[in-house]
């Protein structure tokens, strides 16, 4: 299609007044006619390329299909099939994989994975004194069972969902149920909803199950995004929150990033600027707008009197060819086809949509949702660019045991906590981060060869070491300090906030919530505002919640120490536990104990001892503030917020 021509004027605006006084009339009739002709022209030229062998020869767009297990040679390290995949690439390359970290590191490992929660010092104990068989399955099925579990994985997913309980834009307005959807989450997690029931009810689960306010509540998925309820122009509102909503779908079910043909074809990837806005027709009878109202969830218009055109240019006031709903061409398939059935409700068109995604035959949406949780699990996906599957994304490390997952999870039920089970048992995940202090010679010329070919630790010759998320700092914090307010569900608590942030607030953005004790609930249920992150999370790298994110950025900067050290959060939780470790143990070497346990799940070192004790005996500080102090200082640990 050709660009569009820009037209300067070669004389001034004072110039211009006298002349578009008499002729601006004829200018905007002229304009208007170019403006139209340009559009019917552009129409007429569309060609919609048709999908080939070659577009569809990409990994990603091929069938899932059986793999076979390898067989490495056998050292009785494996556990599972999955570390058959990961063993057998390693002795590719001559390396070999570490041995199990300690129990002491693998609790609380997995305490933080899977809860986003650190263990407390008598789970340690009752784990490392356990000496049944079965001690670690014990421990990752009661975590999984957990309701810290749905709290903890949920927010993975808000990141996905652009969660966020106002609208955005200048006056960022409160959309009051949005923590309904939240909280939907969270209860779906827990109950192990399949996953391709959680696509459905997201997707169409008013269509579905018509009289079910939960399911009607799981389609806020789709009109998570920001919006400008007080916009003139109501078309162009529609057309910028269906868009948004189309990328978004493309993203986190497809991992395509066919937000990228909503003005032209995909540069890259075989997406058609068709396909964009056939896929985005299939929402368009499903939006209801109304000015200065806030979007909630999606209710269809049946039957639909607006037309679906393709948007020449992007341009909501450039309606090109009219479209028929449908799905991207380059992922259907004969045996999976777009299939609407009609009702006297509904066009079943997001029905039609959410059976497609989830079908057997569809190969991308079982392979894109494996890799988020692998992705979680160790840091990073088997392919590194979680929503971008395309052909500018990066392959994946491991694509024969890509696929063996993804096919294990349709098998097994779509069900999540078995495909967290099956990875976090494997000896891939068990894997020591780092070399012992008691390693032999062989170990420790072993680990040099592996850091040299496998640096990063994508091949997985040993566990990688990941930093923990501002919420789950905050959490750490909280369950150190005992102050934990495990309260679940409802509208999102407003904790206090620095006084010189308030100021940068419209009236009333951030009214503190008056029960104080629910200022220390866990970090999932903080009041999502979308135009102000809370300060630890912010610091600590949350992502915006105008757009969807697969992957949190992770920065080292000052203002996260300093955050930690010096933030009135901080200086008070530390105060809270030094208060509580002083009324437990009369001692001061008890007391040093305990806060280490306390915060870093581990007693110190005879040198760590000591090294405190010089410390507290050198301040002058009273007895309360030296155990402050002590307790800020290990929350600015590196220990405290990474995982082994």
């Amino acid at each position: 299609m050709r660009a569009q021509q820009r037209t300067s004027w070669p004389i001034s605006n004072a110039a211009c007044l006298p002349l578009l006084t008499i002729l601006c009339p004829f200018v905007i009739g002229t304009l208007i006619t170019m403006r139209c002709t340009t559009a019917d022209e552009d129409a007429a030229d569309y060609v919609e390329l048709p999908i080939d062998d070659y577009d569809r020869d990409h990994w990603a767009f091929l069938p899932l299909e059986t793999v076979e297990v390898p067989q490495p040679p056998n050292t009785g390290w494996r556990r599972n099939p999955i570390d058959d995949f990961i063993q057998f690439e390693l002795s590719q390359r001559g390396l070999q994989p570490q041995p199990p970290a300690s129990r002491q590191t693998l609790i609380r490992r997995l305490s933080f994975d899977l809860t986003g929660l650190p263990p407390t010092p008598s789970q340690i104990a009752a784990f490392e004194s356990d000496a049944s068989e079965d001690a670690y399955e014990r421990l990752v099925d009661r975590l999984l069972d957990s309701p810290r579990y749905g709290e903890r994985w949920a927010q993975h997913w808000l990141d996905l969902a652009r969660f966020a309980e106002t609208d955005g834009f200048e006056h960022d307005k409160l959309r009051p149920d949005a923590w309904k959807y939240r909280d939907w989450v969270i209860a779906a997690l827990n109950e192990d909803l399949p996953y391709d029931e959680f696509i459905r009810r997201q997707i169409a689960g008013d269509e579905m199950h018509p009289n079910d306010k939960s399911a009607l509540t799981a389609t806020r998925f789709c009109l998570s995004g920001p919006d400008m309820p007080d916009i003139n122009l109501t078309d162009e509102r529609r057309h910028t929150v269906l868009n948004e909503l189309t990328s978004t779908i493309g993203e986190v079910f497809l991992g395509l990033q066919v937000g990228c043909a909503q003005c032209h074809d995909h540069k890259y990837d075989p997406i058609s600027q068709a396909d964009f806005y056939r896929l985005r027709a299939i929402f368009e009878p499903s939006v209801p707008l109304q000015k200065n109202h806030s979007l909630s969830t999606l209710k269809e218009s049946f039957p639909s009197e607006r037309p679906s055109h393709l948007m020449l240019r992007g341009d909501f006031r450039s309606p090109g060819p009219e479209l028929k709903p449908g799905v991207i061409r380059v992922v259907s398939s004969t045996t999976n086809a777009f299939s609407p059935r009609q009702s006297e409700r509904s066009a079943g068109l997001r029905t039609a949509l959410a059976d497609w995604l989830v079908a057997a035959e569809n190969p991308m949406t079982a392979r894109v949702m494996v890799n988020r949780v692998w992705q979680h699990h160790f840091g990073a996906g088997l392919s590194s660019t979680p929503s971008d599957f395309g052909v500018m994304g990066s392959e994946p490390s491991h694509p024969e045991l890509l696929d063996w997952l993804a096919l294990s999870f349709v098998q097994t039920g779509w069900s999540l906590k078995s495909l967290h089970r099956m990875i976090v048992t494997s000896a891939t995940y068990r894997q020591r981060s780092r070399l012992a202090d008691d390693a032999t010679e062989s170990e420790t010329l072993a680990w040099g060869e592996a850091q040299k070919a496998d640096p990063q630790a994508q091949l997985l010759s040993r566990y990688p070491r990941w930093r923990l998320e501002g919420e789950a700092i905050r959490d750490a914090m909280l369950v150190a300090s005992g102050q934990i307010n495990w309260k679940s569900g409802g509208p999102g608590v407003r904790p206090p906030l620095p006084q010189e942030l308030v100021g940068t607030l419209l009236k009333n953005q951030w009214d503190v919530t008056q029960d104080r004790s629910e200022h220390n609930r866990r970090s999932i249920y903080v009041f999502a505002r979308r135009n102000l992150r809370y300060p630890i999370f912010e610091v600590f790298d949350r992502p915006s919640a105008n757009t969807s994110c697969s992957r949190r950025d992770i920065s080292t900067t000052a203002p996260q120490s300093l955050h930690l050290l010096n933030s009135e959060f901080s200086l008070n939780l530390a105060r809270s536990m030094a208060s509580s470790i002083a009324n437990e143990h009369p001692t001061e070497a008890r007391r040093i104990q305990a806060t280490f346990q306390r915060v870093l799940g581990r007693s110190p070192t005879p040198e760590e001892q000591l090294e405190v004790q010089d410390f507290l005996s050198a301040s002058t500080s009273a007895e309360a503030e030296k155990q402050t102090h002590l307790c800020l200082a290990l929350f600015n640990c590196n220990e405290f917020i990474t995982v082994d």
